[in-house]
């Protein structure tokens, strides 16, 4: 219950901040009925964790005051519904233009991310190809992990999809990756089990001969 308490009163500050900006942990205390030593010490937590940034006001009397806000890294713990616009587009696209434009879109993406990414990997052995690739979509939140089977094929696993409400609709989100994946590593690529269709993983095997 402790911890509940604490994980609450932690998201009513985030909320206080996040909807009145620059404040001072006296109106922080005000604001939740707590004392400013309570405020403190989740505000240190929060500071620690990276989603706080400080500046000191000046004040027509006394010593400065410092005032806190959210820093940038805050702003994914507050919901987000960007696959909802995304699904919209695309199906406004889909009326006007047919299925076969949206897939020259997926397509495009490709293509894109393709000469983003191609550099990185370029000249390197399949070992490490396969590693820098898994950083990249660790980096762009796909909780990625590498393994080995017994064939000697790499395993690639990705444990979330940060497309997923847009890809279990349009599934051409899923045959570019796998695309992708081909032309960045040079080598077959096989999908075996696939998040948007009730898997516990999007799996990939790296086909090393």
């Amino acid at each position: 219950m402790a911890a509940q308490k604490e994980q609450s009163t932690r998201q009513m500050l985030m909320n206080l901040l996040k909807t009145n900006g620059k404040i001072s942990v006296s109106f922080m205390a005000q604001e939740l009925g707590i004392t400013e030593m309570a405020v403190r010490r989740h505000l240190s937590v929060m500071e620690r964790d990276g989603l706080l940034q400080t500046e000191l006001s000046r004040q027509p009397m006394g010593r400065p005051m410092t005032l806190y806000s959210l820093s940038d890294q805050a702003d994914h713990l507050f919901p987000k519904n960007y696959h909802i616009l995304t699904l919209d587009l695309l199906g406004e696209l889909d009326a006007e233009e047919g299925e076969a434009m949206v897939s020259r879109l997926f397509d495009s993406r490709k293509q894109r991310l393709l000469k983003k990414y191609r550099p990185q990997l370029d000249g390197r052995s399949l070992e490490d190809k396969v590693q820098t690739l898994a950083k990249i979509q660790d980096e762009n939140g796909y909780m990625v992990k590498v393994e080995h089977d017994r064939q000697g094929h790499y395993v690639l696993e990705e444990y979330n999809c940060p497309i997923a409400e847009v890809a279990k609709q349009y599934q051409d989100a899923c045959r570019c990756e796998k695309a992708l994946f081909e032309d960045l590593l040079g080598t077959r690529v096989e999908r075996t089990e696939c998040l948007t269709k009730g898997g516990r993983k999007c799996k990939y095997i790296i086909h090393s001969d």
